[in-house]
């Protein structure tokens, strides 16, 4: 997901998001423990997006 995309979201749609990031996160997270995840470079990118998502945030916040 683009900033750009990100930034055009209202404050709920964001927060939506973020939830829905985080719930990936724990499930990725639990895949890789149990050795059920292929691609392990899917943590990096859901991290990234989490960060991506929060930075918005304090962005909107700080308006």
């Amino acid at each position: 997901m683009k900033a750009n995309e990100l930034r055009a979201k209202n404050g709920d749609d964001l927060q939506k998001e973020l939830n829905d990031l985080l719930k990936a996160q724990f499930g990725l997270r639990m895949q890789h423990a149990t050795q059920q995840l292929a691609n392990v470079s899917q943590i990096r990118k859901v991290r990234r997006d989490i960060a991506r998502v929060r930075t918005v945030m304090k962005e909107k916040t700080a308006k």
